[in-house]
């Protein structure tokens, strides 16, 4: 039978639209995600297992090898400004978070974006996500503000169970530098709080998730839960139990520990074979020079932060058998990501600090229990640099050491067993958890349209690349910087490691920045300049100006507060001798 062309156009445009309404209905059918958002503070790129460190993190290594381990993902160099641009999708200068407020100077502290605090130019991943019906949870470190308007529980989060400092004693609640409080900020639901006597930061941030969920009225809808660790932040502190597990791992040191992350980058091909391994930056010390004593509390102290690593890994995979109970688990998309690479500071190793720390907040640094309660422990720039394997540099630094991190996406609609070597930034997670809950046209906020892109395109191998090599990328935090472009990378580290200079190099054949091509291919270092320029115009960056280092900054910080501290008893003596001698000299008369 002959179909006459007007009939059978009538039958494929019928066609056509009941498919269109059966993709609609699908549509509107379909189950959104949960989503959990996991953030290790100060975890390097090879800190967990499956990247080749030497911590245990058999739950973190299960869901990468159950998605997709990232290879080539960029944090910025410091933790406040990277969680700013986590939660928003906004480059750090447009959130009003591009430095940490401890490092910035006074004179900069009123300037345009300068604040220090989450504005209302962007909206937060939970403002926009409770729009479709989520619920929305956090618990952990914000690091934001906690002003009547910067809270959690004032952008988007319905319930919250946070620390807003840079960070704080993971056993009580305790200041770790002089410039904070006497009791660290910690709220609940948008209220101060105390802490409980049993406090252990990993632990009880998952007891909270975990009770936000059972108390939850709707438990139908979809959740967004954002946990957000203390480890391995300043104080590094583990339980016993786990810090022993390590004792021997690092008695080599730090040049064998940096060799080892070298070699074992190669091998996972995070790095290309004929890669040269990034320095140790120049005055740090040399471990055959130090004594038996020295190595083997070094050694310790390492150990404490692997077994940190551990602690809170054991807490993770609580929070993922309370899912599986809940069956909640197989509609569940997981990210773990780091806010910055590993933690440059020796802060015990000031003077003024020392006396802080041992005076009036009470901190010991005792062999035999460090990392235990009452212990102040932290890694130093050597091990720092052994933690950053074949990349240059560390946290509060634009060399990869600080900025290259991890990434691993997990759980419904993502690849299983697939590494993605394509560049990305931390401004991506918002607009990729946007797209993974289905939202196609996010709501543009006040600051404009989000810096970042969505992954999305990469999970689907709908795109190979999110960034086109043509397209300059530029970071910058406390006067270092940063930009990418295709290969290149153009970089300046400031004091007291760097020197301020500008270099370039190709990332594609040189990951630990050791050849600078500055000289021999000038054209190119003119063009990223010319790119780097142009950023900070677009985006408000201020120069921090040739004599600023940020650690002065703060250390000077540190002499004020000590001194506005002791500055009563000093008085207090002074008129106790005073009124001795006064005294005296009443009853000689």
């Amino acid at each position: 039978m002959i179909i006459k062309p007007y009939i059978q156009n009538l039958i494929l445009s019928t066609i056509a639209m009941l498919s269109m309404m059966q993709n609609c209905v699908a549509q509107e059918n379909k189950v959104q995600p949960n989503i959990v958002l996991i953030l290790v503070d100060d975890a390097a790129l090879q800190d967990f297992g499956v990247y080749g460190g030497e911590a245990a993190t058999p739950n973190i290594d299960m869901l990468a090898n159950q998605g997709t381990l990232f290879t080539q993902y960029r944090a910025t160099l410091m933790c406040a400004p990277s969680r700013a641009m986590l939660v928003t999708g906004y480059d750090s200068h447009l959130t009003g978070v591009p430095n940490l407020p401890i490092f910035t100077p006074p004179e900069y502290a009123d300037k345009p974006g300068y604040k220090g605090i989450l504005n209302n130019e962007v909206e937060t991943i939970a403002t926009r996500l409770k729009r479709y019906n989520y619920r929305t949870y956090t618990t952990g470190k914000w690091h934001l503000g906690h002003t009547e308007s910067t809270l959690p529980s004032k952008r988007g989060f319905d319930r919250t169970y946070i620390l807003d400092a840079s960070g704080a004693d993971n056993y009580e609640q305790r200041p770790y530098l002089p410039t904070q409080e006497s009791k660290p900020p910690w709220f609940k639901d948008g209220k101060r709080i105390d802490l409980p006597e049993d406090f252990y930061s990993s632990k009880n941030l998952v007891d909270e998730m975990i009770q936000f969920m059972d108390e939850e009225d709707n438990k139908e809808d979809p959740f967004f839960a954002y946990l957000a660790f203390q480890a391995i932040h300043i104080p590094v502190q583990a339980p016993k139990e786990y810090t022993e597990k390590y004792i021997k791992t690092y008695e080599q040191g730090w040049d064998a520990i940096k060799k080892q992350r070298f070699e074992n980058a190669k091998d996972l091909q995070l790095i290309p074979l004929n890669a040269i391994m990034g320095p140790m930056p120049e005055g740090l010390r040399d471990w055959n020079g130090l004594e038996e004593k020295q190595k083997r509390y070094l050694a310790k102290a390492m150990a404490v932060n692997a077994g940190m690593l551990e602690s809170m890994d054991y807490h993770i995979g609580r929070y993922v058998s309370y899912l599986k109970s809940q069956d909640k688990f197989e509609n569940t998309v997981f990210i773990i990501t780091s806010d910055n690479g590993p933690e440059v500071s020796a802060v015990g190793d000031v003077k003024s600090m020392q006396l802080w720390m041992k005076y009036i907040a009470g901190y010991h640094t005792d062999y035999d229990r460090l990392g235990e309660q009452g212990s102040f422990n932290y890694i130093g720039p050597e091990f720092a640099s052994a933690c950053a394997g074949p990349s240059s540099f560390f946290k509060f630094y634009a060399g990869d050491g600080g900025l290259r991190v991890p990434l691993i996406m997990s759980g419904v609609g993502i690849p299983q067993g697939e590494r993605e070597s394509a560049f990305c930034r931390v401004t991506d997670i918002t607009p990729t958890i946007l797209s993974l809950a289905g939202i196609e046209k996010p709501k543009v906020a006040a600051a404009g349209p989000m810096t970042g892109r969505s992954l999305y395109p990469l999970l689907t191998n709908d795109a190979n690349v999110i960034y086109q090599d043509t397209e300059p990328i530029g970071i910058e935090a406390a006067g270092h910087g940063a930009l990418y472009k295709g290969d290149y990378k153009l970089v300046r580290n400031g004091r007291p490691y760097g020197d301020g200079i500008w270099r370039l190099y190709n990332i594609s054949i040189d990951p630990g920045e050791t050849n600078d091509l500055a000289e021999s291919q000038s054209s190119k270092f003119s063009e990223l300049i010319s790119d780097y320029d142009e950023y900070t115009t677009e985006y408000g960056v201020l120069e921090m100006g040739i004599n600023y280092e940020p650690l002065n900054e703060i250390q000077n910080k540190f002499k004020a507060q000590l001194v506005r501290t002791l500055r009563p008893w000093f008085i207090g003596l002074l008129l106790f001798i005073i009124g001795f001698f006064l005294i005296r000299k009443i009853r000689n008369r």
